[in-house]
């Protein structure tokens, strides 16, 4: 097995942090970033070298940059690249939606993947290799009620993902990946106690970890979907 080094947001809770641990278990190194200093701090002290974790956000486009930089001459130039990191809104009608609310999901699920992307894809793309995953949605390809602000996130990431897919050299990939559904703290945030009922994180990292790294430039620019 060839050792691949990733890239990875959102890598404190949830999805980020079950495949940090998946793809390190199985021998990958990550770099990996998440807004909780704590959090952070404990995957470093639980991982070390040559993993790495930074408290970086990634609304903020001078922070994302001095990671990439960083993280490119220091840990090397992702071979996976992993945009995880999101929110939810309240579910309410569009019109309740509070205005730093919907501001807020527009600078993280869409402007932070921008950044991720604007600070380590040119490497890639002069490397002449890597897969650039953004993490979408079923609410990326169809609709709910009282969750149109993430709709609209979602359904961004799936159209500056397939454009980017068509920008880049042949061998690479860009790929819109809906992860299913799982037992996260966003999912409580819409279904409430109905979320119990979809997988863990770990137990969904245990087959969506080896799918994501099956991925490579013959899904390049397609939808996908982690199914069990």
């Amino acid at each position: 097995m060839s050792v691949r080094k990733i890239v990875l947001t959102g890598a404190t809770k949830g999805l980020g942090r079950a495949m940090a641990d998946g793809f390190i278990a199985t021998g990958h190194q990550v770099a990996g970033c998440g807004r909780s200093a704590d959090k952070i701090d404990q995957l470093n002290e639980q991982y070390g070298d040559p993993h790495r974790f930074d408290v970086v956000d990634v609304t903020n486009w001078h922070d994302v940059k001095q990671w990439g930089k960083s993280v490119n001459e220091n840990f090397g130039v992702p071979d996976l690249l992993i945009n995880n990191a999101a929110i939810i809104n309240e579910n309410k009608p569009l019109w309740r939606v509070p205005v730093g609310e919907f501001s807020q999901m527009i600078d993280i699920n869409i402007q932070g993947v921008f950044h991720v992307i604007k600070a380590f894809v040119p490497a890639m793309v002069e490397r002449g290799q890597g897969t650039i995953i953004n993490f979408s949605s079923g609410w990326g390809r169809s609709t709910s009620p009282e969750v149109g602000p993430y709709c609209a996130t979602k359904y961004a990431i799936e159209g500056m993902t397939k454009s980017l897919a068509q920008e880049l050299p042949a061998g690479m990939a860009a790929i819109p990946l809906g992860p299913g559904m799982i037992h996260t703290e966003m999912l409580e945030k819409c279904f409430a106690d109905g979320a119990s009922s979809a997988p863990k994180p770990s137990d969904w990292a245990s087959y969506a970890v080896p799918f994501i790294l099956s991925l490579g430039a013959e899904e390049n620019g397609e939808s996908i979907s982690i199914v069990k």
